[in-house]
């Protein structure tokens, strides 16, 4: 229980204050101090000295609150517009606020009433201008250079010249958007309608869309009801084509907006800008410089595929890999590698082990290559394809073959008429076993390939943005080969580390077999019910334990292997139990499926999943850019996360990560989005271009200022990682 003096004053836990953002506008500005909420339906507001409008209150954040129920609430900080229709010979008004917070330990405050006095900007009074397609000419400068004249004798305030008054920088987020940041100065807009874009080379592209977040409506003495921007914002241009890794895009933008503390409008301004296909922007005529921000390893490693030579960037692709052998990507692969090799019915040596190996290691590495040069060729990942509900199940059924052929049931080798056709190849190894091993590499590499993690995908990123299809498939293919190390030196081994007969081996081949049996399982986990797949790993677990004779008892004079086997045995059983009794109370948490009975009531279990975060879906990149302007608006960081239903990563972020609470309370004040690129359709690839990814899961970040962080997280990160990411993101 909190004691009354911990907490805040009513005027410091919500400090007010107001202002006025131009003639007919004004802001009433709350900011809230940590651990405090104020309720959205509790605002109100009276005005003497002019006629109120109706108060543009933004989205709140929805809170179960125990005194209102469900309710929507502000945190942090909440910036409510109130437009005035103002009474002639007006210079103040007098605004007086009625509002309601509480306190997150348990206090609410009782309703708080202040009042403001607020001086209005003197109306608008826009002198004569050219029209909206006049350039502006020297006559129209001379003109803003005699008024910043009169400035310094009369004491009027100073005009800036056009491009002091508005900033503008261009910059390519892709080879084919562009994107304009639009920085403007005190008592200064610009009219939405005013902006113009035209392609002045190459020849053949030109402007295709242009997306531009909505404005203020207001009545303007020379253009009448129009819409008006009087803060910063950023506009995207989509191209016809994408650029080529050698163009050079040369755009013409035009604009034109008005300086309200003088009553004055500048002519339009056309600048052209000249922009390089890897983003770079030139300004040819305007200010402002994009910054680069702190990247991630997937940025880093696209500028060394950027700006490094050749073998620099095969050395480091190569490295990649080792680092790659060491994770999840790899470990699936050995137990296959392992039980071909177990599998053989010929004696095993280290020069049959490694060249079997050699040839597993070189499908997958072909097979990274190749769909690297066909993502270059066609602009999509071709494994994204594959990771879809009947890819995966046929993959899991291959698995599922090779375990039944680990178990005796069956055999699985090329027709004899093949294997004496290849049987004087590969130094009197059967030709239909390298070939077969090849194959069986080249099918894992696809299934069971790191499909987004950070190199993959920033390999891919680089080959689809410049072409360059030779330098991209040999860094993948090294890549692979970096990855292979561990399954070279476990058929180099084979010779000495594997049984070569008698029970020993059957028993290595049933273990592979039960390896396999779970990679199956793996791989299905994605697209099946929760309850399914908790079922089917409890009874593999199961299955184990009755091989094991978990259930019978032992001779007494049993040998210590015996007592160790039955002794893990029983805790397969017992795991397996565990897992199934869970998933009947209804527990969908494979890790911690007894969690389920903790706060039964009357020893029946309540299932209750961790509540994780919460997310707004956007479909397409209209909905996504109208949501980052309104964030934008708002001062709110933005987090947009890439989804899919087949998505092992997204899953595991879900459910791990997402879930901790140290990373709900890190993100409570960031808007959370959501692109669902499930069905692959052309607007879920737009939104994957638009950030050069090829497939989920990918977090990219915006700051509270709306703009676009360079750090991205690529694949799955453990909670404390990921709090880190976000601080590299958007700052501490």
């Amino acid at each position: 229980m909190a004691h009354a003096e911990e907490f805040l004053d009513p005027e410091v836990a919500f400090k007010f204050s107001a202002r006025a953002l131009d003639a007919n506008t004004l802001e009433a500005r709350w900011q809230i101090a940590d651990g405090y909420y104020m309720y959205r339906d509790k605002f109100k507001f009276e005005l003497a000295g002019a006629t109120l409008g109706a108060p543009q209150l933004p989205p709140g954040k929805m809170k179960q609150d125990e005194y209102f129920g469900k309710v929507e609430t502000y945190l942090k900080d909440v910036r409510i517009a109130l437009p005035i229709q103002r009474t002639p010979g007006a210079t103040s008004v007098t605004l007086k606020t009625t509002s309601q917070g509480c306190a997150d330990a348990g206090l609410c405050y009782t309703p708080q009433t202040v009042s403001a006095t607020i001086k209005l900007p003197a109306p608008l009074a826009v002198l004569p201008v050219a029209a909206p397609e006049a350039v502006a000419t020297p006559i129209a400068t001379a003109a803003l250079d005699g008024l910043r004249s009169l400035a310094g004798d009369n004491g009027m305030p100073n005009v800036l010249p056009p491009d002091e008054a508005f900033l503008v920088a261009a910059a390519m987020p892709d080879t084919q958007t562009v994107k304009f940041d639009y920085t403007l100065t005190a008592n200064t807009y610009l009219y939405r309608d005013k902006l113009a874009f035209a392609v002045k080379s190459p020849a053949d592209v030109s402007v295709a869309s242009v997306d531009t977040p909505a404005g203020d409506i207001e009545d303007d003495p020379t253009f009448g009801r129009t819409e008006v921007y009087h803060r910063d914002f950023a506009a995207g241009v989509t191209l016809s084509r994408a650029l080529a890794a050698n163009e050079t895009l040369l755009l013409e933008a035009t604009w034109q907006g008005c300086n309200e503390a003088v009553g004055i409008c500048y002519p339009p301004i056309k600048r052209e800008f000249s922009l390089a296909a890897n983003g770079a922007a030139t300004p040819l005529a305007a200010a402002g410089t994009p910054v680069e921000a702190t990247s991630d390893d997937t940025s880093r490693i696209e500028r060394v595929l950027e700006d490094g030579s050749f073998w620099p960037v095969i050395a480091t692709f190569f490295g990649l890999g080792l680092l790659l052998a060491l994770t999840p990507c790899v470990f699936p692969m050995i137990p296959i590698l392992s039980g071909i090799i177990a599998g053989q019915n010929t004696k095993v040596t280290k020069t049959s082990g490694f060249l079997l190996s050699f040839a597993y290691v070189l499908g997958m590495a072909i097979t990274y290559a190749v769909a690297g040069v066909a993502a270059a060729l066609s602009g999509t990942l071709i494994s994204n394809a594959l990771q879809n509900p009947w890819a995966l199940g046929i993959g899991a059924l291959i698995f599922v073959g090779l375990a039944l052929s680990m178990f005796g049931f069956y055999e699985l080798q090329l027709p004899s008429a093949l294997q004496s056709k290849f049987s004087e190849r590969a130094n009197k190894m059967k030709g239909g076993d390298f070939f077969g091993v090849f194959a069986m590499g080249a099918l894992s590499a696809v299934i069971l390939g790191p499909c987004v993690a950070p190199p993959l995908a920033a390999a891919l990123a680089f080959i689809a943005q410049t072409g360059n299809t030779v330098l991209g498939g040999v860094a993948l293919f090294v890549l692979a080969l970096g990855m292979g190390v561990p399954l070279l030196l476990v058929g180099l081994s084979a010779g000495a580390l594997l049984p070569r007969a008698g029970g020993w081996m059957n028993a290595v081949k049933y273990f592979f077999g039960v390896m396999m049996l779970a990679i199956a399982i793996y791989l299905i986990s994605p697209v099946i019910p929760g309850w399914v797949g908790m079922l089917l790993w409890a009874l593999l677990l199961i299955a184990c334990a009755i091989y094991l004779h978990a259930l019978d008892p032992l001779p007494a004079h049993a040998s210590g292997w015996s007592r160790l086997w039955k002794g893990l045995g029983v805790v397969l059983l017992i795991g397996g139990l565990a897992i199934l009794l869970g998933m009947l109370a209804g527990s969908r948490n494979l890790l911690q499926p007894l969690d389920v009975f903790k706060g039964g009531v009357g020893g029946v279990a309540v299932a209750a999943e961790q509540k994780g975060l919460t997310f707004e879906k956007v479909k397409d990149v209209a909905e996504l850019d109208a949501r980052l302007a309104a964030a934008k608006a708002d001062g709110r960081a933005v987090m947009l996360d890439f989804y899919a239903d087949w998505c092992v990563s997204c899953k595991e972020m879900e459910r791990f990560t997402f879930s901790d609470p140290k990373v709900q309370a890190r993100l409570q004040n960031v808007v959370l989005l959501k692109a669902d690129v499930t069905a692959n359709n052309e607007a879920d690839k737009a939104l994957l271009k638009r950030f050069k990814l090829f497939g989920p899961p990918g977090l990219i970040f915006w700051n509270s200022a709306g703009a676009q962080s360079d750090y991205k997280v690529i694949g799955f990160e453990k909670a404390e990682k990921f709090l880190s990411s976000i601080d590299s993101a958007l700052g501490r």
